[in-house]
């Protein structure tokens, strides 16, 4: 592959033709979409913002309508008949924010009618359901083919508002109005697929349309969007010298849709940005995260540890909707938490166990997180310059004095006016996300019991294990006595580092800590 020809890079690009012309380098997907396209006829797809959602949908538009050049060289080009075409009609909420019914009635008259024009065909009817119903008639009855139907981000319009509930139902109402023509349409319906962000209910924007198929978890369309560790080792393979090939997968690798056995995938805007720019950094995280995920995050208390193994129902990863929003499917579709493992404690009954995706997103969001837990911005500033240093030189009484002073700084009408200041788990929360947030190897332990965090750190030639307590007002000297007894250290001493044990003890009258002992292996 040395001498393999460098491409451009296809950042932003959403148009199959522009990519495959304009000579891009194009992630072969039309395996998988050559089975989407023969098992059914209505689907229903969620993946995170900038997953190629769009790209997608537009490889679809172009394969229907027998573009057969623009396919040369890939999988799907000798197994297609390009002699059999359909119409499509492809309706996008990407662009612009609606803020009123009225407008989102506007804009979709206006897709309607843009649809119409590039079909050829006329409308008579003057409301939405009545012209899309004629819509999708009159295409089928013109082409003398039934229609294919893409939706791009159905359910934007709903998130752009979801923190005004009122007017995001009135926006849902707006929309299931349109969605809801699919259901009796389907003589003149070829395919369907609509793609989004979350996955709202069917009762809610698809009452009736029973037969849409959800693929967002099942195994065989894991990588439908995405790149995979395969893809950037040879589509991307004259990018990748000069750049550590095993930080790009911690950085940027772990979206999974299924269980372990489901390949995980990346990205595309961080792995692009990341061949262009030759740094890493958080691209994804910063390009567009809802300010509206700390602040519900803030609101419920959640505990931080628990990013890193937060178990779930699947119901739990389905229930969102304006009135109702799980933290689990809030993190999960919007792409902050992801599938590490199915298991079933009863029978058929499974449970999800999810966790961070990967190091941008672990360090992004805990320090996102970290105002919500009264650590401004400022004091992290100093923290990321300081707690490097000690740890590099293992200076404990550095250390302690760091953290001594962390909990010091929090404001103390922050604790009567935040509701996560009320739970013990809050000071695990603090310890932990200020050290997730500066990009060290963080292992929890034990994410699962709030009040505690046993926790790894692996940093600049030294493993720390700390075990934390938080308990009344005096000391009571357990939290180093228990990392012994656990044998925590015992899977590290291979490892050759220093291994330092500290017993953290936290007096939740005194907000502060009241015992730090330390012991070197």
């Amino acid at each position: 592959m040395a001498d393999q020809q460098r491409l451009r890079l296809p950042i932003g690009i959403q148009t199959f033709s522009e990519i495959r012309e304009g000579g891009y380098y194009y992630v072969d997907k039309t395996p998988i979409i050559e089975r989407l396209v023969q098992q059914n006829k209505y689907y229903f797809l969620s993946r995170p913002r900038r997953f190629g959602k769009s790209l997608l949908l537009d490889t679809l538009r172009c394969l229907f309508e027998g573009r057969q050049s623009l396919f040369e060289g890939l999988y799907i080009h000798d197994r297609w008949d390009w002699q059999q075409t359909h119409p499509v009609i492809r309706l996008s909420f990407g662009d612009g924010v609606l803020t009123s019914r009225e407008a989102l009635d506007i804009h979709i008259h206006e897709l309607l009618n843009a649809q119409a024009e590039a079909l050829g065909v006329s409308l008579r009817n003057t409301s939405i359901a009545g012209r899309f119903r004629e819509l999708i008639h009159q295409t089928h009855q013109h082409h003398g083919q039934r229609a294919v139907v893409l939706i791009d981000e159905y359910d934007k319009p709903i998130l752009d508002n979801i923190l005004e509930p009122e007017r995001a139902r009135e926006l849902r109402e707006g929309l299931k109005n349109l969605y809801s023509v699919l259901k009796d349409a389907d003589p003149h319906l070829h395919l369907v697929l609509i793609t989004g962000v979350s996955k709202f209910s069917k009762v809610s924007l698809f009452s009736g349309l029973n037969n849409l198929r959800d693929i967002t978890l099942l195994p065989e369309y894991s990588t439908i969007c995405g790149y995979t560790d395969d893809d950037i080792d040879t589509v991307f393979a004259p990018e990748l010298p000069g750049l550590d090939r095993e930080a790009i997968r911690q950085w940027y690798n772990g979206y999974r849709w299924g269980g372990p056995e489901v390949t995980s995938v990346y990205n595309p805007f961080d792995a692009l940005l990341l061949l262009q720019n030759r740094e890493f950094g958080p691209y994804w995280f910063e390009s567009a995260t809802p300010t509206f995920l700390v602040n519900l995050l803030k609101e419920r208390g959640v505990f931080t540890p628990e990013l890193t193994a937060w178990h779930s129902r699947p119901a739990l990863l389905s229930r969102f909707d304006v009135d109702d929003i799980s933290t689990d499917a809030l993190l999960f579709q919007t792409g902050y938490l992801t599938l590490k493992d199915i298991h079933e404690e009863v029978p058929n009954r499974p449970l999800y166990k999810l966790g961070l995706p990967n190091q941008e997103v672990e360090i992004s969001l805990n320090e996102a997180l970290l105002p919500a837990l009264g650590v401004s911005h400022a004091v992290f500033d100093d923290v990321v310059i300081r707690l490097p240093r000690l740890l590099k030189v293992a200076d404990m009484a550095g250390l302690e004095a760091h953290l001594k002073a962390l909990y010091a700084g929090l404001p103390h009408d922050w604790y009567r006016n935040n509701p996560i200041a009320r739970y013990e788990g809050h000071y695990a929360s603090v310890f932990y996300s200020h050290f997730a947030a500066l990009g060290v190897q963080v292992t929890v332990e034990d994410s699962s019991h709030h009040g505690k965090v046993d926790m790894a750190v692996d940093f600049a030639g030294h493993i720390y294990l700390f075990e934390f307590k938080v308990v009344e007002q005096l000391p009571e000297g357990r939290a180093l006595e228990q990392i012994k007894a656990r044998g925590y250290a015992d899977k590290y001493r291979a490892s050759g580092k220093p291994i330092h044990l500290i017993g953290v003890e936290f007096s939740s009258e005194q907000r502060q800590i009241v015992a730090f002992e330390v012991e070197t292996l």
